[in-house]
């Protein structure tokens, strides 16, 4: 496991719920929903057939995404921007509030509507989705000076409650070059850090005092004048964010490069390049989004900032796999990570590891079966019993006794296999998660750091008899203990070996 993978799943073990105050452009997405399959009579344009309302989904978009996905990422979010004063509004409230977003600092203001992005999606011939036309009601007028004060004073109010500040920027009118330099004036007095997700603009100077942005290219292209190569190699990319770096006295650039992955360059420091993990596109939309929540999150849980776009790159790689805005909960991104990592390294573990990743599995709510022995001379009744003992839980760690261990307890032929082999064979079956080598005589250090929720024993003993019996009563774990299979043991096997080899002798003389 490389350093920055031990460091990430370490801080996914130990996470905590955060607070975060998302500013800026709120708005509501529409996806309509229907049958594109015949062009209308009257002009050559597809022709959507809607069946019914329930074809009419709304989402959170914009400030609102980044406010959901935070909250699925385990944050406590209260949101301050704008809405019109209309159904849209009052639509938008409340699937903010469903997904656990305080939206009370969401202002109502009659004179502009609330920001609408409604796309119409057709499913041709029964197949996938796809968007065909978008329809946006919004306003892009300045606020009015009461309604930027109103906001302003919600933000101050709010900053001694959060740990981290997300700026949401859709160039729709919130924030305005004095609204951005009354919020990063505000934050650096209250000491809280300021997270940018920046417009599709010219200039960002008003982002100035900001701890970080995070551009993609095509962004930052815009902001900085530069075009860079279609290869977005890192030398033009490194151009870029030292630019932006200059221009706007920033700490760090996060620029999300697609299939690209992201570079982070922090003032004063080397460049960083975060490649990301192959996938299948399916859908762009929201992944800026998830990006700053993902920051945000990471960066509240003290993840240091390189390791925290690795997780945010991550975390936007799984929302491109699905269609439309949708907020990917923690517990998928953990497991997505772990299974990243179990496929690089296998199924063997040292303790250490172990632990992290079993403290992430836990954290998602999985159960841990542990079971421990020799395992020498593999046979069908181990494979039996692991089966059995993997389905009491969701992820089943071995304990395999090491090489001298084996020896002191069976004798000098013993074991038949040595450690690594018997490691390769047991991590070959389908019903074991993890495995590990243990140096005691008998398994209590190892339920100890484990801690399973059920501690698992083979063969013909009562519970009491098990030596393991006091610790398991005394730390709360269930202990099963499954039935030994009549004629299945390594003894058995190794003496039918045996006595194959005397007949084949025999013969031969």
């Amino acid at each position: 496991m490389s350093s920055r993978e031990e460091r990430l799943l370490g801080h996914l073990a130990q996470w905590s719920r955060f607070k975060l105050l998302v500013v800026g452009d709120f708005m509501l997405d529409q996806m309509v929903m229907g049958a594109a399959e015949r062009l209308s009579p009257d002009a050559p344009v597809p022709v959507l057939r809607v069946d019914s309302a329930n074809n009419i989904q709304e989402t959170p978009g914009g400030a609102s995404n980044v406010a959901v996905c935070a909250a699925a990422l385990g944050g406590d979010v209260r949101c301050v921007g704008v809405t019109g004063n209309d159904a849209e509004a009052r639509a938008l409230r409340a699937a903010l509030e469903r997904a656990g977003c305080e939206a009370a600092h969401l202002i109502a203001d009659p004179s502009r509507p609330t920001t609408v992005k409604r796309s119409l999606v057709g499913l041709a011939q029964h197949r996938h989705p796809q968007k065909m036309f978008r329809l946006d009601f919004e306003s892009q007028e300045p606020l009015s000076v009461e309604i930027e004060t109103q906001l302003l004073a919600s933000v101050e109010r709010e900053l001694a409650w959060c740990d981290v500040v997300a700026l949401e920027d859709y160039n729709k009118g919130v924030c305005s070059p004095r609204f951005c330099a009354a919020l990063m004036q505000l934050a650096r007095a209250a000491g809280k850090r300021v997270l940018v997700d920046p417009a599709a603009i010219e200039c960002y100077k008003k982002y100035a005092g900001a701890h970080l942005i995070t551009p993609n290219r095509s962004e930052a292209e815009l902001a900085t004048g530069m075009n860079t190569p279609l290869d977005a190699s890192v030398p033009h990319t490194t151009m870029l964010a030292e630019k932006l770096l200059a221009q706007c006295a920033l700490d760090a650039v996060v620029l999300t490069l697609d299939r690209h992955g992201a570079l982070l360059l922090e003032k004063g420091g080397a460049v960083v390049t975060v490649p990301t993990v192959a996938r299948t596109i399916y859908d762009v939309t929201g992944a800026g989004d998830m990006v700053l929540a993902a920051l945000a999150a990471a960066l509240a849980n003290g993840v240091v900032l390189a390791d925290a776009v690795s997780f945010a790159n991550h975390a936007a790689g799984l929302e491109v796999e699905v269609f439309g805005v949708q907020p990917i909960p923690l517990a998928q991104i953990r497991q997505s990570i772990l299974a990243r990592t179990a496929r690089a390294q296998g199924r063997v573990r040292a303790l250490g590891d172990l632990l992290i990743e079993l403290a992430v599995h836990r954290a998602s709510g999985k159960r841990i079966v542990l079971t421990n022995g020799n395992f020498d001379v593999l046979h069908a009744g181990h494979v039996a019993y692991l089966r059995e003992a993997r389905a009491l839980g969701d992820v089943l760690v071995v304990g395999v006794n090491s090489d001298r261990e084996v020896r002191r307890q069976k004798g000098a032929m013993r074991p038949i296999f040595e450690e690594s082999e018997r490691l390769e064979m047991l991590a070959e079956l389908r019903s074991v998660d993890y495995v590990t080598v243990f140096e005691e005589p008998t398994a209590h250090e190892l339920i100890r750091a484990v801690h399973p929720d059920f501690y698992v024993k083979g063969g013909d003993y009562k519970p009491s008899e098990i030596a393991e019996f006091a610790l398991v009563e005394e730390l709360g774990i269930a202990l099963r203990t499954l039935a030994h299979r009549e004629g299945l043991g390594s003894r058995v096997v190794i003496e039918r070996l045996r006595e194959a080899e005397r007949v084949e002798n025999a013969a031969r003389s």
